[in-house]
């Protein structure tokens, strides 16, 4: 008998082994021909449930066996596991059907290559600190409560005491609001409670600017965690807070650059405005343009999209406390402009037609060429160019008439549906500018600029002083946010990364754009134009970035989650001046069209570089970019744009290498024109003080 039920086991086990197995079976979905909508449903046959479903896309819950907006034509992967510990990994690909989602498709795997090398963070890599998102505790706050929200809590009972251990789920007080009605609010959380407000207490008044303004003021308690808990993704994936290279690259450029050049940001900032207004400029003096057209064209060039989405985008991530460093990184990145537009103007070279070719492609082929390097700065010089030319078609022109078209058609229905037909208006308008060269460009930027740059510091400002009542509040928020910030925000370090990259995304401080607009300037002296291109991180940061963030921050709208960077943005003026959106879409395309305007030059001047200085070629180039500007008005590029986008932040690489070999003949120049200045040598308009 015992060998008959040893023998019967032993055939028995393999079979209920087996059927603890389990398959995935799934189907792929491409509902439409739109980029990135792709659909995967899998169903598991076997195992034991509940099931844990962990996708590769970050935005897919643990819970679901459904992912949804992926891109077309990559390989996705989840792995099943089920409530015994059993796993299983499937992979599934959704098909390619339109010919945009196949480059879609081609250029997400570029994108995140790219993305590994000017997002890879250093300091984690060498173990210097742990990038991982902790939080050490769980605030517990008004059920249900949003910004907007018209009402007053107040704390009726504690239903555990101070100190008391709770679990999640538990109830813990009630609260009440201004109609009397008692909600009963449970901890979100397992831990120690801590009481924030008494008994009888005030919880939120929305009537209050201190509650309206300060970053969580709803919330009445904390649940004190007994280790401190990774936050993840919806997937399970632990969330991060990295310093990226490229931040790294850029910010300890823009410090090396102050304090080399002696705070030339700050004692050059009043010779700055002089040479802005037309104090030094000579009528005689080689070049195209004058100091303030140069300043225009390049400022076009920075002051776009990222000042209201990507602005709004970080004080999200930040808060408050992001606004304080964008203010310093735009300070410091003032020096890097003085470097480089010094050097593009030293190193142009001008034709006998008068047209001018400079920037970093000249400085960094001359600048190492008289160091006995041209071989290296002929690759640098090089690998610039062709930066150049793919950020100008995609970061600097499909992106601008993509998100125009976006903003215009969100807040005018009649062009929804109609991208194609707004393309080709927009690249007439473009043509009809960029045809004449950069005496055109300038002359349109001058007059663009200006009246687009005032239109939204003045909208901005209306907003600030119909909010005044709240500028304690707000600047206590800034500076709590910057220095004493939450563990959410991932602490002073998350906000000053967060703050940093925003700054130095927009502002374009050592990407070396700006030096090919202002290497056209009229001016015997390189230096001058280095003081004025010192003025642009001042107006797109300190000033424009800064203003946006104190919009939101004065009206509350930095604690709003959910809402896309420009939506945000929009909102926040709406709340005070309901028919603001609309001219905001209206600031939005012009900022859009200044900016295209601005980088079809530095396209074209790379273009030319790497193609020969003939008007033909410089021709074809022009033909090219109207093309793309109708391609990003209506079609949806996904990746694509990415990918260029980033091109525009991988410039940086060869253009500070170039500015740190030649910061030392920079320094000498300096010390000469300001020898000069002193010394009253320089050209100066008869009365012009």
């Amino acid at each position: 008998m015992k060998k008959f039920l040893l023998s019967f086991f032993l055939i028995i086990i393999p079979f209920i082994i087996v059927a603890q197995d389990f398959e995935i079976v799934g189907e792929t979905l491409n509902p439409s021909k739109a980029i990135n909508d792709g659909v995967i449903n899998i169903a598991v046959e076997g195992g034991v449930a509940p099931f844990t479903y962990r996708w590769n896309q970050q935005s897919t819950s643990l819970k679901s066996n459904t992912a949804v907006g992926l891109t077309e034509g990559v390989p996705y992967t989840v792995i099943v596991t089920d409530a015994e510990g059993e796993s299983q990994t499937a992979v599934f690909t959704v098909d390619s059907e339109a010919i945009t989602e196949v480059f879609n498709g081609l250029m997400t795997p570029a994108v995140s290559t790219l993305g590994s090398v000017l997002f890879w963070d250093p300091f984690a890599a060498v173990g210097v600190y742990d990038p991982v998102v902790y939080a050490d505790e769980r605030q517990i706050g008004i059920p249900d409560w949003t910004n907007d929200v018209e009402n007053k809590y107040t704390l009726k009972t504690w239903l555990k005491a101070d100190g008391a251990k709770v679990i999640k789920g538990e109830p813990i007080a009630v609260i009440t609001d201004q109609a009397g009605i008692e909600l009963i609010v449970k901890s979100s959380g397992k831990g120690e409670l801590q009481h924030k407000t008494g008994e009888g207490e005030v919880i939120y008044n929305s009537d209050n600017a201190q509650h309206v303004i300060q970053q969580g003021a709803h919330y009445f308690a904390i649940v004190k965690y007994d280790e401190p808990v990774v936050l993840t993704h919806p997937n399970g994936d632990p969330l991060t807070k990295p310093i990226s290279f490229i931040v790294i690259w850029l910010v300890f450029g823009a410090l090396f650059f102050t304090l080399r050049m002696g705070f030339i940001n700050v004692r050059g900032f009043k010779h700055a405005i002089d040479l802005a207004r037309g104090k030094y400029d000579d009528p005689d003096a080689p070049g195209q343009v004058t100091h303030f057209q140069a300043l225009a064209t390049a400022v076009s060039g920075t002051v776009g999209l990222a000042n209201i989405a990507g602005v709004a985008v970080a004080v999200s991530l930040g808060g408050a406390g992001a606004t304080f460093w964008m203010i310093v990184c735009g300070l410091l990145g003032m020096s890097t402009k003085f470097v480089e537009c010094t050097l593009g103007v030293k190193y142009r070279d001008i034709l006998p037609d008068g047209r001018v070719f400079g920037g970093p492609m000249n400085y960094l082929r001359h600048g190492f060429e008289k160091r006995n390097m041209k071989g290296l700065g002929k690759v640098l010089a090089g690998m610039f160019a062709v930066l150049a030319v793919g950020a100008s078609f995609g970061g600097g022109n499909m992106f601008q008439a993509n998100q125009s078209f976006e903003q215009m058609s969100g807040q005018f229905p009649v062009l929804a549906g109609h991208g194609f037909y707004f393309g080709i208006a927009t690249a007439l308008l473009v043509g009809v500018v960029i045809i004449g060269g950069i005496n055109s460009i300038a002359k349109v930027t001058g007059k663009v600029v200006p009246i687009m740059a005032s239109l939204y510091i003045v909208a901005a400002l209306a907003v600030i002083i119909m909010n005044i009542q709240n500028i304690g509040p707000a600047f206590s928020a800034i500076v709590d946010g910057a220095f004493s910030p939450s563990a959410l925000k991932g602490g002073v370090v998350g906000v000053l990364v967060v703050g940093f990259q925003r700054a130095a995304f927009s502002n374009e401080a050592g990407v070396g754009s700006a030096a090919i607009a202002h290497s056209t300037a009229k001016t015997h002296n390189p230096p001058s134009e280095g003081f004025v291109a010192l003025l642009e991180p001042f107006i797109d940061t300190v000033v424009v970035c800064t203003l946006t963030a104190l919009v939101l921050i004065f009206t509350g709208m930095h604690e709003v989650e959910g809402l896309a960077g420009a939506q945000l943005t929009s909102d926040a003026f709406g709340s005070q001046i309901s028919w603001f959106p609309y001219v905001l879409a209206l600031a939005v395309f012009l900022f859009a069209f200044s900016t295209m305007i601005s980088w079809s030059y530095y396209g074209m001047r790379a273009w030319t570089y790497l193609f020969g200085k003939s008007k033909k070629i410089e021709f074809i180039y022009k033909m090219l970019f109207l093309v793309f500007v109708v391609i990003g008005s209506s079609v949806s590029l996904g990746a694509v744009l990415d990918f260029s986008d980033m091109m525009i932040l991988a410039m940086s690489f060869p253009n500070i290498i170039g500015l740190y070999m030649m910061s030392g003949e920079v320094k000498e120049d300096l010390a000469i024109y300001l020898k000069k200045l002193k010394a009253n040598q320089l050209y100066k308009k008869v009365g012009k003080n």
